[in-house]
């Protein structure tokens, strides 16, 4: 279960950040951004304002998930102007999850924090994130306490699904979707990101046994650009849930799920044939198929555990998988 702060601890966390933050540590502060020419000047710039004032070494690290407007040209720009601004291209857009997954790629701090472009994430947040995971945490997740979004269409579906994720992954978190996270390189590095899973890298942080803690941010309006998101998402979300918590419990070990489905298989086809066997001693009507339907979908699963067991084995081997095509890093084509 995650722990949630009060205000005036919080404020005693954000008070140690000049002393117990060493000079030294590194800093990768990650930006997905599609389509946001309107906010990404000043958001950047907001951001450098607040790395600034740390006594951390840092990078920003812009990643352009294919936008179809000027946000790339501007990205590189902010490049030009401090070589500590990274800028990642995509080829097109892959999504929030693939953005996300490669600034984890690319960064080289210590410590990563994850923020949306749109400036509706306060940075003056990130201090108190990085308060957090001084005191021992490895996963500090934002919480927009007192969101600044329409109520129908993002906070009420926004509620039902955090209320379903924590009840499923056994992580009561108040808001999952919030971007605004900062998280120790060390638990995320070995993460492979597909789908919409970026709304559930606390809970599959946890399943390596990271202490995550939620803490309360601000969250502002937009006041530029329009929103990517909306209720339409929710199915992506729900599908990604039941995977997530196939992860959490079968990842290892898929043929503990599919083994157990085969044997309630074999049980009601034993349980069939045995009533198929009595209505024909006493030549009543009966299914005789039912048995063999029951057996064929029993040996049916049990291979699927099979191949998911030689699927697990090949991906723990092999995880050179990325969600993403990257068509240049800061400027330099990798092709």
């Amino acid at each position: 279960m995650a722990l949630t702060r009060s205000e005036t601890e919080i404020s005693d966390l954000e008070r140690t950040i000049g002393g117990c933050v060493p000079s030294s540590v590194e800093l990768s502060v990650v930006i997905p951004l599609y389509n946001e020419e309107e906010s990404i000047d000043l958001a950047v710039e907001e951001v450098l304002a607040v790395l600034h004032r740390l006594p951390v070494e840092f990078e920003l690290i812009l990643v352009n998930d294919g936008s179809t407007d000027t946000t790339g040209a501007k990205a590189l720009v902010w490049h030009d102007v401090d070589p500590r601004v990274k800028v990642i291209e995509f080829r097109r857009n892959f999504g929030q999850t693939a953005g996300i997954s490669a600034g984890f790629d690319y960064a080289a701090g210590r410590v990563v924090v994850v923020m949306d472009g749109d400036q509706q994430n306060d940075p003056a947040d990130i201090p108190t994130l990085l308060a957090a995971l001084e005191q021992g945490y490895d996963v500090a997740s934002g919480w927009r306490a007192d969101r600044k979004d329409k109520f129908i269409s993002r906070r009420l579906p926004s509620k039902a699904a955090n209320a379903l994720i924590s009840r499923v992954t056994g992580l009561e978190l108040h808001d999952y979707g919030c971007t605004l996270k900062a998280y120790d390189k060390e638990v995320i590095e070995h993460l492979e990101l597909f789908g919409e899973l970026h709304r559930f890298i606390p809970a599959l942080a946890l399943i390596s046994g990271a202490k995550v803690i939620e803490i309360p941010v601000n969250h502002r309006a937009r006041e530029r650009g329009s929103s990517k998101y909306g209720i339409s998402r929710m199915p992506r979300v729900v599908l990604d849930l039941l995977t997530v918590k196939f992860l959490i419990g079968y990842r290892q070990k898929p043929m503990q799920f599919f083994g157990r489905v085969a044997f309630v298989c074999v049980a009601a086809a034993g349980v069939s044939a045995l009533w198929s066997g009595s209505r024909m001693i006493k030549r009543a009507p009966h299914q005789s198929g039912v048995a063999t339907i029951f057996a064929l979908a029993s040996l049916q699963f049990a291979s699927f555990g099979l191949i998911g067991e030689l699927l697990t084995r090949v991906y723990f081997k092999d995880a050179a998988h990325r969600p993403y095509v990257v068509r240049s890093a800061t400027g330099e084509d990798t092709t």
